[in-house]
């Protein structure tokens, strides 16, 4: 190798004159400048050991003879050519691609590097321009988080500093190999990346979240493991900006930066990942434009151009035998240095290997030729840059070369595993900075959380997620001291941070914000999170007064769920802080939080899902839309405590003018049962205060002269105490043409008639004596059989009520509701919620002559007011899904326990099974033909149907939660029944879901 760096008399002559002459732009004269020592040696420890270097780097046979074969075929102009990789956009017209085609053509240039684009567009125009080439381009791009950075409808990762942040090699791996794939597809051979800058100046205007972080070894080790991933899919990678921009206060692409450290200093520091990387077999390097006198001293030399940079340093002492690349020679770092032609001619004898988007490559072309002729580029120079060229597109495949295949691209470079992988490093990335007293996770979820934003970039995911958690009140105001004021009134207020997420944007907090923050927080008890580069937390002196730090990094929806999560404790916190925030925090700096076992939000990929089978419901549920079975409906799926799927469908009504929200509420029907009255049963149980013999004189004492005293509690939960299924209660208060009477009813509240049945409709405040008066004297089943009633759970809220002296709708919100953040789920919700947010159930022209919307559909729970045991609860598929989630954790959530596991596995025992009766205390375990699901659940799932369209189901072999509401019976039961049942649309749901199970 060392031949090719003989230096003839010619050659240094020539060295001398062009790096020591600066071209003045104003008046183009040439002006000698001091000379220095062009070929010192510099004094860099480099690894002696050379075992570990890649066997990519050595040439087989069939290489050579093809390296050869084409090289001895090539005039000295097709050679030059392949020095050249030249700039090109997919987003401009045919006089752009014209002017590449004439480029490739004429010059035979041996590269492209694409900017701005499309995916599609730029495949085409790829197999356009390699058509027009005889020996096959080379395709890069600058593609630093992926393809995004350059085209259109392309998938977008993480920048290199959120990724500093993240422990696990193997996840930034994965980014790579993502990222390789991505590349490959699209026919790309080379990407720009990985940024090998270490940021140590945090006011760096060019690099900043473009680089991995402050940390050496963390740089190091975060661009190696990407490194692996885009190069083991077959793309090389190319490390820049050599020697070192990380440490830099101008950008390149304006200036010319000067980095004045010593040699000692950049060998220490800024050479450090680059020895670790070329030992792991990194292909290509690109060299910057720098200016760095202690290991060039002529001033104004870019080290691009600087021989001592890049053939004594990066090739001789750091022994690099890729490629080498320069960085842009349009960029003002290089031009200020020499115009077209000299520049190009310069940075090739300084050793580079290939010019990336010269200025003007006619001009560059003729010097380049002029200089081969004169000697001053000599054959052997050439050769030795050619040559290497052309092995690396034969380790491309190129000398193979196919036309990129458009069928499917769009869709193969955006795979769904990509945001599985995006929640698995935001989870990995995010980090927590202050836990004063221990405020994350936030575990009271029974407490007033108000949010304020700052910022100026969007936030909704955000705070969407929080109040999927529990209720957090958004709180605006102009005025600082009016916010504070109201602020008062809440015992934790979460301020987030939203910036734009581009690189190069200003992400800093106002003069104004920073005022806000100082005086919220001074007043208050305060969770920061900040979804922008941690830089921004610079100008905060004093944190003093913030108990919560969190910082998110970018401003993407899958940043703001995972935070949310954080926040929360669905997931722990792992993240390390990549760079330091002046004295307050250290790289390296991050604490763990506690994981609560409460929901998360993750990808079907990421809980061994199939989300293209699971994309089948959109098929059912649109069936049954159309087929008038539901206007509307929810779907949640959960597994292993995450929500992997959650859709809304459809409308409100038929007529189609309200859509179905994720947080729209729906009559549960039913569900009522098992979600409200059934876990307060479970914790008296679980009290000792019943048990399986317990009789229902002994719970209700108006039973004890019935013919109901001795039914157990076993018998009276499993429906098979011989009850009746119903009673149409409230035909007894209506007159012969079904309306209301008036001795029950009144239009107008007053103290005996307060119990509220629907708009301006009261019932007598003791008709719900009479009630239970006529189930303790109906008549029993002859024969001892399963019997499924409505029955059980009107007396056992009666037995609830009596017991703890609490009404059911204070036990169900205080026990269960608050702690675990149901908040949308209640009795009677039009005292809390607006109309347009409940679906409607039905309308009614039998009873209450009116479209029953936000009051129960149940008539009897109508008549006790809108609260029953059995019925009358209002949800959304999210809260139900909370509540299903604790039995699936048998009786913990938010790791509080609220039962034991004893007696959740009392409740969901079937324990008449051998009498056919799949049921058990309170929970349907019927599955199959006749039972309410699917048969392809196991027989340890249980859950519960409802009649306006519901099912809660739970499989803890699968540990999934499926949640389906609608409302079927809007506008009216049809003529022709339960259409939904008929057509086993949730039971199909259920089918597809247990398929999407990856095997």
């Amino acid at each position: 190798m060392k031949n090719y760096f003989i230096k003839i008399s010619l050659y240094a002559a020539f060295i001398f004159l062009i790096t020591n002459c600066a071209v003045s732009k104003k008046t183009n004269t040439i002006t000698a400048l001091k000379k220095a020592s062009f070929s010192e040696e510099i004094d860099i420890y480099v690894p002696k050991s050379k075992s570990e270097r890649k066997t990519f780097f050595k040439n087989s046979e069939s290489e050579t003879n093809w390296v050869d074969s084409i090289y001895n075929k090539m005039s000295s102009r097709e050679k030059i050519g392949q020095l050249y990789m030249i700039s090109a956009y997919s987003n401009k017209d045919s006089v752009h691609e014209n002017e590449v085609k004439a480029l490739i053509e004429e010059y035979k240039v041996g590269g492209i590097l694409f900017f701005q684009g499309g995916p599609m567009r730029q495949a085409k125009l790829t197999n356009a321009y390699q058509s027009k080439s005889n020996v096959p381009l080379f395709i890069a791009i600058d593609a630093e988080w992926g393809l995004s950075m350059r085209l259109d409808s392309t998938y977008r990762y993480p920048w290199n500093m959120t990724l500093g942040a993240i422990e696990d090699l193997n996840l930034i791996e994965k980014v790579g190999k993502n990222m390789g794939n991505e590349n490959k597809r699209m026919g790309i051979h080379f990407n720009f990346a990985p940024v090998l800058d270490i940021n140590t100046n945090p006011k760096n205007p060019i690099i900043g979240n473009r680089s991995f972080g402050e940390d050496k070894t963390n740089v190091s080790d975060k661009a190696i493991a990407y490194m692996k991933g885009v190069q083991g899919q077959g793309v090389f990678s190319t490390g820049k900006h050599f020697p070192g921009h990380g440490d830099t206060a101008a950008d390149s692409h304006h200036t010319l930066p000067l980095v004045d450290f010593s040699k000692e200093r950049i060998d220490l520091v800024e050479l450090y990942p680059y020895k670790r990387i070329f030992d792991e077999g990194l292909v290509s390097v690109m060299v910057g434009h720098l200016e760095i006198p202690s290991l060039d001293p002529r001033k104004n030399l870019p080290s691009s151009a600087s021989y001592n940079v890049v053939t004594n340093l990066l090739q001789k002492q750091l022994g690099f035998e890729g490629l080498i690349f320069t960085d842009g020679l349009a960029m003002k770092g290089a031009t200020d240095f020499l115009g077209p032609g000299d520049l190009e001619l310069a940075v090739i004898l300084a050793g580079n290997d290939i010019l990336l988007g010269p200025v003007d490559v006619p001009a560059g072309f003729e010097k380049l030729e002029t200089a081969y002729k004169n000697g001053i580029l000599t054959e052997e120079r050439l050769a030795y840059s050619v040559k290497k060229i052309l092995r690396y597109k034969y380790k491309a495949g190129l000398n193979k070369y196919k036309p990129i295949a458009l069928e499917n691209l769009v869709q193969d470079i955006n795979p769904s595993e990509n945001d599985a992988l995006h929640y698995k490093l935001y989870e990995n990335a995010i980090t927590v900075l202050k836990n004063e007293k221990k405020i994350l996770p936030i575990k009271n979820l029974d407490q007033k959380i108000a949010y304020v934003k700052l910022g100026d970039d969007v936030n909704s995911t955000f705070v969407t997620t929080l109040k999927k958690y529990t209720e957090v009140t958004e709180i605006y105001n102009t005025n600082i001291d009016s916010l504070n004021s109201e602020l008062k009134k809440y015992n934790t207020v979460i301020i987030s941070f939203h910036k734009l997420n581009k690189t190069w944007e200003k992400q800093n907090f106002t003069e104004t914000e920073l005022l806000w923050l100082q005086k919220i927080a001074k007043h208050n008890k305060v969770i920061l999170d900040i979804f922008t580069k941690p830089y921004s937390l610079l100008p905060i002196n004093n944190f003093d007064d913030i108990e919560g730090l969190v910082v998110s990094y970018q401003n993407s929806d899958i940043s703001q769920v995972v935070s949310a999560e954080l926040l929360f404790g669905a997931i722990e916190a792992k993240g390390k802080l990549p760079v330091s925030i002046n004295s307050s925090f250290h790289i390296n700096e991050g604490l763990s939080t506690k994981k609560l076992n409460r929901l998360g939000f993750t990808t079907p990929e990421n809980e061994g899902m199939n989300p293209l089978i699971l994309s089948k419901i959109d098929t059912i549920a649109q069936k049954a839309i159309d087929g008038k079975m539901t206007p509307g409906m929810q779907v949640l799926v959960a597994r292993k405590g995450n929500v992997i799927f959650q859709k809304s469908y459809g409308y409100h009504t038929y007529d189609n003018t309200t859509k179905v929200l994720n947080s729209d509420l729906y009559d549960v029907a039913s569900i009522s049962k098992m979600i409200s009255t059934l876990p307060n049963v479970m914790q008296l149980y679980d009290q000792n205060k019943v048990n399986l013999n317990t009789k229902l004189k002994k719970m209700v004492p108006l039973f004890s002269k019935t013919n109901k005293a001795n039914i157990n509690f076993k018998d009276l939960l499993t429906h098979y105490a011989g009850l009746q299924a119903w009673i149409p209660f409230y035909k007894a208060t209506l007159d012969t043409e079904n309306k209301p009477l008036e001795k029950y009813y009144h239009k107008i509240a007053d103290s005996q008639f307060s119990t509220k049945v629907a708009d301006g409709l009261f019932i007598r405040n003791d008709y719900h004596d009479t009630i239970m008066k006529i189930i303790a004297n109906s008549p029993l089943s002859i024969k001892r059989e399963y019997k499924y009633s409505d029955f059980t759970f009107i007396i056992l809220k009666e037995y609830l009520e009596r017991k703890t002296k609490k009404k059911l709708e204070v036990l169900s919100q205080k026990k269960f509701y608050s702690s675990l953040g149901m908040n949308n789920t209640l009795y009677n919700p039009l005292e809390k919620f607006d109309k347009n947010g409940i679906a409607p159930t039905e309308v009614d022209n039998y009873f209450r002559h009116q479209v029953v919307q936000g009051y129960v559909h149940d008539m009897a729970a109508a008549m006790e007011g809108g609260i029953a045991g059995h019925a009358g609860i209002f949800s959304n598929a999210m809260d139900v899904a909370k509540m299903m989630q604790l039995f699936l954790q048998k009786g913990n959530y938010g790791n509080k326990q609220y039962f034991s596991e004893k007696t959740f596995d009392a409740f969901n025992t079937s324990y008449y099974s051998s009498e056919g009766v799949h049921r058990g205390l309170g929970f349907d375990k019927r599955i199959g033909k006749d039972g309410s699901t699917c048969a392809c659940v196991s027989e340890s799932s249980f859950g519960h149907t409802g009649f306006t369209g519901n099912i809660a189901w739970v499989d803890p072999e699968t540990e999934i939660v499926y949640v389906f509401l609608s409302n079927r019976t809007y506008p009216e039961v049809s003529g022709d029944g339960n259409k939904l049942s008929k057509e086993k649309i949730r039971e199909d749901i259920q089918q597809i879901i247990q398929e999407a199970i990856v095997k």
